[in-house]
């Protein structure tokens, strides 16, 4: 995708942050992080998100996700991290290249989870079921 700034990043076109890299996954810094340490990890070729992604480039991806996740964690200090995946725009993608964001975490850091939500009666059984119906399509 010549218009993708992270296959830029991938050719080494825009300068990144690198803190990870092997033949099939890249992982640099968030230039605009949430704390310090947030990184990126991505598959070096081209897919939209995790909708559209091989299986094989995912097993590979979710190594490296734990690889860089521990890292993060272990080289700011931090007390957790949340991988994140925003699938499609309604999710919160803006790059339209699968990456994963690894974010340190820390106590009181002020970044906040989503609220939870609840179900009406009997709607919890009939969304599990409209689910089920496409699970085995996949």
């Amino acid at each position: 995708m010549d218009d993708c700034i992270f296959c830029k990043i991938i050719k080494g076109e825009i300068p990144c942050s690198k803190v990870y890299e092997d033949d099939n996954v890249l992982a640099f810094l968030d230039i605009a992080p949430n704390n310090k340490g947030h990184s990126l990890v991505l598959p070096k070729k081209h897919y939209r998100n995790i909708l559209d992604t091989p299986d094989d480039i995912l097993q590979e991806l979710i190594k490296a996700i734990k690889k860089v996740s521990n890292a993060v964690k272990e080289g700011v200090d931090a007390e957790g991290v949340n991988v994140i995946i925003n699938n499609e725009p309604a999710a919160g993608q803006i790059v339209f290249h699968l990456h994963a964001h690894i974010i340190p975490r820390f106590e009181n850091d002020g970044f906040k989870h989503w609220p939870g939500g609840k179900y009406e009666e009997g709607e919890m059984d009939e969304t599990r079921e409209k689910i089920k119906k496409y699970i085995n399509k996949q």
